[in-house]
């Protein structure tokens, strides 16, 4: 799960006498001072032409326009279905739901992968576009038939890329959870080649512990509609009224990644000083004393509702209320 700056702690004395690569220092100073992160998330996928186009038209709509992996750009619902025809999906569809038939509860496989990259506020709309044709390029040229579109109707930039699942040579692409980090590091790589500041790092290596929520919760939460979020709000509030709000199963998990990257943080900056790099050691130091405090989902909901954070208590008060 850490990356490799933070395993190298684990080497042995002997081992830990080699020097940092320079990419190594590079991925650390952009750590610890809290380079923006690049995200690379998977945003369903369409099991259907008809779900497909309707999702192009979605990505495509208004002053949007898609380019496509030849570099063609195209407008309308006419351009859309066109690429339905070219990419064949009407014939994945009818091959995918073959080996499904009779078999109850079993779904047909994903036509496309809808796949999201995006920076935060603040990053170059142009930069994330050039980023992501080259992302793209290279992961899927002359493989997987694919287009792209950017959208700038929110504060982050972010691009849309639709992937078809099944390559030009047979072959359904298989998206884990290791080949999204090898995804979100090469899509920072781009970035940083744009001249954007980006970085590609886990969570837990940064101290992150607030969970994350599937796009309908998360949605459905900013709205005060979410059924999941009103639920917990209600029993976090009852807990606090009561006076009893229990440690959840997860909390030695999650204290135990904790102490487990804090060990490692530490092997890091020991190495780091063997070097003479006493600065850089030092901000790690700062780094780690800065990470939040090690929190579940529960106990964030609780600091929401009693201390702070105004944003998350109103929305989890009208989730609450609804």
């Amino acid at each position: 799960m850490l990356l490799d700056i933070v395993s190298y702690g684990r080497r042995t004395p002997a081992e830990r006498e080699l020097q940092l690569l320079p990419a190594q220092i590079e991925q650390i100073m952009r750590t610890v001072r809290h380079a923006p992160e690049a995200m690379v998330k998977i945003s369903g996928g369409g099991q259907s032409a008809k779900a497909v186009a309707a999702h192009f038209k979605y990505i495509g709509r208004q002053e949007f326009e898609i380019e496509t992996d030849h570099g063609g750009h195209i407008r309308g619902q006419e351009a859309q279905r066109a690429l339905i025809v070219d990419w064949e999906l009407e014939l994945d569809a009818a091959e995918s739901r073959s080996p499904y038939r009779g078999a109850s509860g079993r779904k047909p496989a994903k036509l496309v992968h809808n796949i999201v990259l995006s920076m935060p506020k603040g990053a170059s709309a142009a930069g994330v576009l050039e980023a992501s044709r080259a992302f793209a390029r290279e992961q899927f040229a002359m493989k997987h038939r694919y287009a792209l579109v950017l959208h700038t109707d929110q504060p982050h930039p972010h691009v849309h890329l639709v992937v078809k699942a099944m390559s030009e040579q047979g072959r359904r692409i298989n998206i884990r959870k290791e080949t999204l980090q090898e995804w979100r590091r090469k899509f920072a790589s781009h970035l940083r080649a744009q001249g954007i500041a980006a970085n590609a790092t886990e969570r837990a290596v940064r101290g992150v512990t607030k969970p994350r929520k599937s796009d309908g919760i998360y949605r459905a939460m900013l709205a005060g509609r979410s059924t999941h979020m009103r639920a917990r709000a209600e029993s976090v509030a009852a807990a606090l009224h009561a006076g009893n709000v229990q440690v959840e199963p997860g909390k030695n998990r999650i204290l135990d990644t904790r102490r487990d990257v804090v060990r490692h943080w530490l092997g890091v900056q020991e190495a780091l000083r063997a070097e003479g790099r006493e600065g850089l050691a030092d901000e790690i130091e700062r780094f780690v004393a800065g990470m939040p405090p090690p929190r579940t989902e529960r106990e964030w909901m609780a600091l929401a509702l009693t201390e702070g954070m105004p944003d998350l208590r109103r929305r989890l008060s009208r989730a609450a209320t609804r």
